[in-house]
């Protein structure tokens, strides 16, 4: 059974390559699952806002989830996002994704209905209850307009099924209150490439990370170098990932990256409606940064 205690290190999030029909890639998924375990992962989260979760028919997620399970073959935690907007149909989804062997769920906080903080408390209660394997907490109010009250947070990691949070809040002094009061039993990842660092020296144990696609051993540094306590070194090597980070969300994600994967082995420029191919010329000036800070990785032990 899934613990905190494993939520420690770099987590990418997975885009999911499709086909021209809008269907699963199977060859390019074990391509890009290739990549990431022979750089050094702890575990993948796919099925998520990079995942493009809500483009994606239902069949096709069941088929992600497992070919995720198969491809990491216990490597480490499979978390697979669930991003449904009611109860029912998000623990559908969650039991399905247990059933293809998935390890933990992210649970987004539910939206568009736009639940007071005692509806939110009840969400994650009940869900978590019901599910038949752990969960983490899914707070990104820039896309939901959800925020959970840092006492709630702290209310729900004590449930024994509740183990952990993909923090994407971006604000600092609402992180560092709900840090300051979580349970031991339960860690909170960073899930922004911007903040990462800086999670991490506020109490993160980790980070659900999107360009660690692309480059996770910069982003393995940047990890090891946090944890150290050498924060400062640390913040200078996140700083010279912004021109990438930029690119990277310069468009709604996963476009950017979407486009430039080839670079990692990687074929799977697709994306699902409505998202559509990025701009060939922020297509082009990524794949020259890309290819720049490949260069670099290339040197990191």
């Amino acid at each position: 059974m899934l613990t905190a205690n494993r939520l420690r290190g770099l987590f990418p999030a997975i885009p999911t390559p499709v086909k021209t029909d809008d269907t699963i890639d199977a060859g390019a998924v074990s391509a890009l699952f290739a990549w990431l375990n022979k750089q050094g992962i702890d575990g993948v989260v796919p099925l998520g806002g990079t995942g493009e979760y809500g483009a994606l028919a239902r069949a096709e997620r069941i088929k992600m989830a497992g070919l995720s399970v198969k491809a990491m073959a216990g490597k480490g935690p499979v978390i697979a996002g669930v991003l449904d907007t009611g109860f029912h149909d998000a623990l559908q989804a969650g039991k399905e994704f247990a059933a293809e062997g998935v390890d933990g769920l992210l649970v987004l906080t539910p939206y568009y209905t736009n639940p007071t903080q005692a509806g939110v408390r009840d969400y994650f209660l009940r869900y978590a209850d019901a599910s038949p394997v752990p969960i983490l907490i899914y707070e990104i109010p820039y896309r939901t307009r959800i925020a959970i009250e840092p006492k709630i947070l702290h209310e729900l990691s004590r449930h024994p099924n509740i183990i952990g949070m993909k923090a994407c809040n971006l604000d600092m002094y609402h992180f560092l209150q709900v840090v300051a009061g979580v349970d031991e039993s339960f860690a909170v990842l960073s899930g922004e490439d911007s903040l990462f660092p800086l999670h991490l020296a506020a109490g993160a144990k980790g980070g659900i990370i999107v360009t660690a696609c692309l480059l996770p051993r910069a982003w393995r540094q940047i990890f090891e170098t946090a944890i150290a306590g050498k924060t400062a070194e640390a913040l200078s090597l996140h700083r010279r990932l912004i021109p990438l980070m930029n690119m990277a969300f310069a468009e709604t994600n996963p476009g950017p990256m979407k486009a430039v994967m080839d670079l990692v082995g990687v074929e799977a420029p697709r994306m699902l409606a409505p998202l559509v191919q990025p701009a060939p010329a922020l297509v082009s000036a990524f794949r020259a940064e890309l290819s720049r800070q490949l260069a670099i990785s290339e040197g990191i032990a």
